[in-house]
C-alpha cells in the first residue's frame, strides 16, 4: 500500500522546474518566491550586525561568480559540473549560502565540509569530490591549508570567506589568500558572464550539492543533489506550513508574512541548507551566528523578535543546560521551534517549553538522499511521538522483511519514500546506490508506522533504525523505545542503547549514559545509581528489555556535526561479551 500527503494538505503550487539552477529560482519572483519589496534581509551577521538587502545579494552572487570564473579559469557553458567543484570548509557566515550560488551560477557543484572535520576528514571529501578549490575561514584555516596540499590544490585556490581589510595579521602563505569581498571587487570589474545554457531535464540531472553523509556506519558517502532536488523540497515545506503562515497573514493582511529564523546550525549541514533555502524563498530574515555561543543567540533572539528556531535536539540539551541565563532574556517573540536530524524526546521538549512557553514545538524527518525533509509536524496537529505528515508530492511504504507492503495502520515496516526531490544516489559508489536507490524509490534504512492522529490525519511514526535493533533471544528490541524510557528516570539526562555480543541471548541492550547532574549532585556512589537504573527498567519493561549489557556512565555522548548520536562509536567500545566482562 503506498501512502500519501493527508487530504488536508495542499497540493504543490506548480511542477518543480527542471531547466533552471537554484539561484534563478531563488532569485526571480515569477517562481512564487516572496516580492522583493517585502522581503526581510536574508542574513544578518548577529554579532556585528552586518547584512545586505535580496536585491545586494543577487548582484553580489552575480560579482563574485565572475571574480571566481576569472581566478579559476572558469567559463560558464564549458566543461561540466565535476570541473568546477569548490568546497566550503566553514563556520557559519553571511555570503555562505551567497558563495554555493555563486558556484552553481557557474554550473558548478559546492561541496559543503563539516566545520568539525579533521585533517583526514577533509582530504577524504577534497579527494573523493576531486575539489578543484576551497573557500574557509580563519579560524580552519590551518587545517584547510593542510589537507589542501596532501590533495594538490594549490594555495592560489584557497580562499577565505571571513578575511576583511583589518586583517593585515595574518602571515605567511595565508597573507597571500583572497577573500569573498577580493572576488566580489574584482568580479564586479569584469564583463557578464554568460546565461546558463541547459537542455530540457538538465536541472534533474546536474548535481548543485554533493553533501556527505554523517558517515554513521563507515566512511562519509557524498551525496549527490541536484537543482531540481532542492527546488522541490522549498516547494514541498512551503505548501505544507503554508497554512500557519497564511493564519499569520490574517493580522496583516496587506503584505506577505515574514519572520526571522535563528541561524545557528552548521551551514554545512544538509537539514540546514535545506531551511535556509526555505527561509530566502519565503522573504525571511536569519541571523547568523557562526559558534553555538548560547549567550549571543539569546540575544539576537531579544533583539531581532526571532520567531522560528530551527534546532536539533543536541542543541535544545545544551539550551537546557543554561536555563538561568536563558530567563534573563525577553524570548517571547518565539512561537515556532523545529527540531529535525534525530528524535527529540517529549521530556527534552517539555523542558523547552518552561523557557518558551509561547512556542509550538514540531519535528521534522528527513535524510541528505531525499535533499532533505521529508515529514513535518503540521502546526494544527502537534502529536507526540511523531515526525510529523509527509510533505506533499512525496509517497510512502512500508516493506516487511518477507517483502510484502504493509497495508494498514499501526503496523511497522521499512520506510521507502519517493518524491521528485529524492537524490541522484552516491558519489563514484555505484553498489551503495544500487542498494538505497530502488527504482525511484529510497530506501530510508529506518523502521517506521502510519498512525492516525486523534485528529484524524495520517502521521509518520520513526520507531528505530533498521541496522540498529538488537536482536535478544529472537526478540527485537528498539533501542530508541528503551532510551526515550530511560529518559524517565530522574537520574538520566542523555542516553544511547547498543548491542553487546551474549553467549546465551545473542546480543543484550547496553546503556551509556550522561547523569542529570541535578539529581546525582547527592553522596551517592554510581554503582547505586547503575542498579537503580537497571531495577528501573527489569520492573517496567520486559525481561528481554532489560539492561544485561550494563550501565556505563559519560560525561557526554559522541554526535555528529548535525546532532545524531554515533552509535558506531560506542558500538566499537562494546565488543566485550557480557561473559568475558564477568570473568
Amino acid at each position: 500500500m503506498v501512502f500519501t500527503t493527508p487530504t488536508w494538505a495542499p497540493h504543490l503550487p506548480f511542477d518543480p522546474p527542471d531547466t533552471i539552477p537554484i539561484h534563478q529560482f531563488q532569485f526571480d519572483e515569477k517562481y512564487g518566491r516572496c516580492p522583493f519589496r517585502f522581503s526581510r534581509n536574508p542574513f544578518t551577521c548577529a554579532l556585528s550586525g552586518t547584512t545586505n538587502s535580496v536585491l545586494e545579494i543577487k548582484l553580489r552572487i552575480d560579482h563574485l561568480a565572475r571574480g571566481l570564473a576569472k581566478n579559476m579559469g572558469w567559463s560558464t557553458n564549458v566543461g561540466c559540473e565535476w570541473d568546477k567543484v569548490v568546497s566550503i570548509f566553514s563556520l557559519n557566515h553571511i555570503d555562505y549560502m551567497v558563495l554555493t550560488w555563486a558556484i552553481q551560477r557557474l554550473n558548478g557543484v559546492c561541496n559543503p565540509a563539516s566545520a568539525s572535520c579533521t585533517v583526514e576528514d577533509l582530504k577524504h571529501q577534497l579527494h573523493d569530490s576531486r575539489a578543484k578549490a576551497i573557500f574557509t575561514c580563519k579560524p580552519l584555516l590551518s587545517i584547510a591549508l593542510q589537507a589542501a596540499v596532501a590533495v594538490g590544490i594549490p594555495t592560489c585556490c584557497v580562499y577565505l570567506i571571513d578575511r576583511t581589510a583589518e586583517d593585515s595579521n595574518l602571515i605567511g602563505a595565508a597573507s597571500g589568500l583572497k577573500s569573498v569581498q577580493d572576488l566580489v571587487a574584482q568580479g564586479s570589474m569584469e564583463s557578464c558572464l554568460d546565461e546558463i545554457m541547459w537542455q530540457p531535464g538538465q536541472g534533474a540531472r546536474q548535481v548543485a550539492f554533493l553533501c556527505y553523509s554523517s558517515g554513521t556506519t563507515g566512511r562519509p558517502k557524498g551525496v549527490c543533489i541536484t537543482h531540481k532536488n532542492v527546488i522541490a523540497n522549498v516547494l514541498q515545506c512551503s505548501a505544507l506550513d503554508k497554512a500557519r503562515r497564511d493564519l499569520k497573514q490574517m493580522s496583516e493582511p496587506a503584505n506577505p508574512y515574514t519572520e526571522n529564523c535563528l541561524g545557528i546550525l552548521p551551514m554545512s549541514h544538509a537539514y540546514t541548507i535545506s531551511v535556509l533555502q526555505l527561509s530566502i524563498y519565503r522573504g525571511d530574515g536569519t541571523l547568523v551566528l557562526p559558534n553555538p555561543d548560547l549567550t549571543a543567540c539569546f540575544r539576537a533572539i531579544s533583539e531581532h523578535r526571532i520567531a522560528t528556531l530551527w534546532l536539533v535536539p543536541a542543541l535544545i540539551d545544551m539550551i537546557l543546560k543554561v536555563r538561568r541565563i536563558a530567563i534573563g532574556y525577553d524570548l517571547a517573540s518565539v512561537d515556532n521551534v523545529v527540531s529535525g536530524a534525530a528524535p527529540l524526546s517529549e521530556k527534552t521538549a517539555d523542558a523547552l517549553r518552561i523557557i518558551l512557553p509561547s512556542c509550538r514545538i514540531r519535528q521534522g524527518y528527513g535524510l541528505t538522499e531525499a535533499s532533505t525533509v521529508i515529514c513535518w509536524t503540521p502546526d494544527h496537529d502537534i502529536w507526540s511521538g511523531s515526525v510529523g505528515s509527509l510533505l506533499p508530492g512525496f509517497e510512502a511504504k512500508l516493506i516487511l522483511e518477507d517483502g510484502s507492503e504493509v497495508s494498514e495502520y499501526g503496523v511497522s515496516g521499512e520506510l521507502f519514500v519517493r518524491s521528485p526531490s529524492i537524490s541522484m544516489g552516491y558519489h563514484s559508489d555505484l553498489q551503495s546506490t544500487q542498494d538505497t536507490f530502488l527504482n525511484g524509490w529510497l530506501r530510508t534504512g529506518d523502521e517506521a508506522m502510519i498512525c492516525k492522529s486523534p485528529l484524524g490525519n495520517e502521521h509518520v511514526v520513526i520507531t528505530d533504525r533498521i541496522k540498529d535493533l538488537i536482536k535478544v533471544r529472537g526478540h527485537q528490541v528498539s533501542p530508541s523505545e528503551l532510551e526515550n524510557f530511560l529518559l524517565t528516570h530522574p537520574a538520566v539526562s542523555e542516553c544511547c542503547v547498543v548491542p553487546v555480543s551474549d553467549a546465551r541471548s545473542g546480543e543484550v541492550p547496553k546503556a551509556f549514559i550522561v547523569k542529570n547532574q541535578q539529581y546525582c549532585t547527592r553522596e551517592c556512589d554510581e554503582e547505586v545509581i547503575k542498579h537503580e537504573i537497571q531495577g528501573y527498567v527489569e520492573k517496567n519493561q520486559a525481561d528481554y528489555k532489560r539492561l544485561a549489557g550494563g550501565v556505563e556512565f559519560l560525561q557526554i555522548l559522541p554526535r555528529g556535526p548535525g546532532g545524531k548520536l554515533l552509535r558506531r562509536i560506542l558500538r566499537g567500545g562494546s565488543q566485550n561479551t557480557t561473559d568475558e566482562k564477568s570473568a
